[in-house]
């Protein structure tokens, strides 16, 4: 099969016109007439990765490896170093970014992770009903993501309403009408801002709440008669 009709499949599941105009999600690395026998699913690309992977595997990826203005491809420096190892070996590579995120990740984490019913869906926040306390609530958080420990601003000891915008969504803090927001990425300004407006606040990670991407698009991939492996990238972070 090649690259050009599986981009199609994927732009039919969750269309890449959808992306937001900062984002770079679609064909990165390869060229559409490529035939493909073998797809590998991850979250992002890391040089381990790239070496478990066959010659002429495409890559689908949540997150993209060229993401900001690429000026140069230095290969002694990041992401340069990585499409190199990944020409030598002809691993294209698909980005399916905030597009997914909208048509399928949040609501897979929201009711397939932590068992929570979606009320309501606006872009990338998905609302959903709680009532629990606060406490109760935090302990079901750390243990549906396996987090070491929670980072929380507590506002209130009840969450009746959360909403959750998985990977970084601090940015869409001020439009949350919610008791509570779960995103990842959350800065210590971020947690002031969040106190100020009476927003309680639960950190779940970046990695911890998009890794998810792979299990979600192999059940769709499966169909396609193609050999289709997850093969995910490590969370770069450890925690001593």
């Amino acid at each position: 099969m090649k690259i050009l009709e599986i981009y199609q499949f994927l732009d039919n599941l969750s269309p890449f016109d959808l992306q937001e105009s900062w984002d770079n999600s679609g064909l990165l690395v390869g060229e559409f007439s490529q035939d493909i026998k073998t797809i590998a699913l991850s979250i992002d690309v890391d040089e381990a990765l790239i070496d478990s992977l066959e010659n002429d595997t495409l890559l689908i990826t949540h997150h993209p490896i060229i993401f900001g203005g690429l000026k140069q491809l230095e290969f002694s420096k990041y992401p340069a170093n990585l499409i190199q190892k990944m020409i030598r070996k002809n691993i294209s590579n698909i980005a399916m970014h905030t597009n997914f995120d909208q048509t399928h990740l949040n609501n897979f984490v929201a009711e397939d992770v932590l068992g929570y019913k979606v009320i309501k869906k606006e872009g990338f926040v998905a609302y959903l009903e709680i009532n629990e306390d606060f406490l109760t609530f935090s302990k079901k958080i750390s243990k549906a993501f396996d987090l070491p420990h929670v980072r929380c601003v507590k506002c209130h000891d009840m969450v009746k309403i959360a909403a959750l915008t998985t990977g970084s969504g601090c940015s869409l803090m001020k439009s949350i009408d919610a008791d509570c927001f779960l995103t990842g990425d959350v800065k210590y300004h971020d947690a002031m801002e969040a106190k100020s407006i009476n927003l309680s606040l639960i950190d779940i990670g970046h990695y911890e709440s998009e890794h998810f991407f792979a299990e979600i698009l192999l059940k769709h991939l499966k169909n396609l008669g193609l050999e289709v492996i997850i093969a995910s990238s490590k969370n770069p972070f450890t925690y001593i």
